[in-house]
């Protein structure tokens, strides 16, 4: 029998590797490893022969070399066959797009920075067929992510709080702000299909932090059920408290045994406005990254474990999102009870 499912994929592959700006005659790799969905194999090898580019799909060993169980969590370093492999890492620096179909990519690695530096694009596409379909960015996107960097540039103070109890002052010089925004446009750039977020990376944070039922914990994919307090001083969570979540954080810290695990890394807020919420509920968690819950329009995602502001290089990455959130910078409103504000 034929398996068609890359046919279907086809399309979107192609939409995608058009907004990387992927030219006649640049050069892909199409990277995968034994465990790599094939549908996505063809159809990105499909698409990027369809914009005229020269193409090689590239299959390395799997094997992650994080010391915990990372698949699919945005948390480990990428693959131990590419890390300590030169000549795969030749491959990728050679490239123009890397089209990185990879069960966990190389998002906290410092070789991804190594590899962007000359000039290699890189898009990593994770998250289950439709849910790439439903958040197929548009153009625009990236001018509306761009301005809420600029915002985060030139502000001093990021206030989040909510009704459960959230209060949170983050200090913004310094912060790096970036973005995401689901295609890898420009030379040197690394992006995820899907995501639509604005992001930073501040030094210092104090506060509370309340999760209320309903907000998703990842790399667990799970909900909250019983709210979670968490305390925050110097950007480290100094305890947390509540119910059965609250538990299952305070042991994945302490099993960690990671010095930066309890400390805060990347936040900001989701601007994808076709995420489904309850996507984490819908699909099992082998074909999720997350991407739904991570960018979901009007969420506080905020982090811990990696921190390249600080050069700490941690592999105890949680993110947490949040609904229902206001997050103010300086004086601008940009989400209000979990709505996203125009400014």
């Amino acid at each position: 029998m034929l398996d068609l499912t890359s046919v279907d994929l086809l399309d979107a592959f192609t939409q995608e590797l058009k907004l990387c700006k992927l030219k006649p005659g640049e050069h892909v790799v199409v990277l995968s490893e034994p465990t790599s969905r094939g549908d996505y194999v063809a159809a990105a090898f499909g698409a990027a022969k369809a914009c005229g580019a020269h193409v090689i799909a590239a299959t390395v060993p799997g094997g992650n070399a994080s010391p915990s169980d990372s698949t699919r969590t945005g948390a480990g370093p990428g693959l131990s066959a590419v890390l300590g492999d030169t000549a795969a890492q030749d491959l990728l620096k050679a490239a123009d797009l890397v089209v990185d179909l990879t069960r966990e990519g190389f998002i906290h690695a410092p070789l991804q920075q190594e590899i962007m530096r000359t000039g290699t694009r890189i898009i990593f596409v994770c998250d289950a067929p439709d849910v790439l379909i439903r958040n197929l960015p548009k153009p625009e996107d990236k001018a509306e992510v761009l301005k809420g960097v600029n915002l985060l540039k030139a502000a001093s103070v990021m206030r989040v709080t909510s009704e459960a109890g959230t209060d949170l002052t983050v200090e913004l010089p310094g912060s790096k702000p970036e973005f995401q925004v689901g295609f890898a446009d420009d030379p040197g750039r690394w992006d995820h299909w899907p995501s639509t977020m604005v992001l930073c990376w501040p030094r210092f944070s104090e506060g509370r932090i309340v999760l209320s039922e309903g907000d998703i914990l990842l790399p667990f994919k799970e909900y909250v059920r019983q709210p979670v307090t968490l305390e925050i001083a110097g950007g480290n969570i100094e305890k947390v408290s509540g119910g059965a979540e609250a538990h299952l954080l305070n042991t994945f810290f302490d099993d960690a045994d990671d010095a930066w695990g309890r400390s805060l890394s990347h936040m900001g807020w989701g601007l994808m406005r076709t995420a489904d919420w309850f996507a984490t509920a819908l699909y099992g968690k082998e074909e999720l990254m997350g991407m739904d819950a991570r960018a979901f329009a009007g969420n506080f995602l905020w982090s811990t474990g990696p921190h390249p502001v600080l050069e700490r290089e941690s592999y105890a990455h949680v993110d947490i999102a949040m609904r229902g959130c206001s997050v103010s910078v300086d004086d601008q409103d940009v989400v209000t009870a979990g709505r996203l504000i125009d400014f």
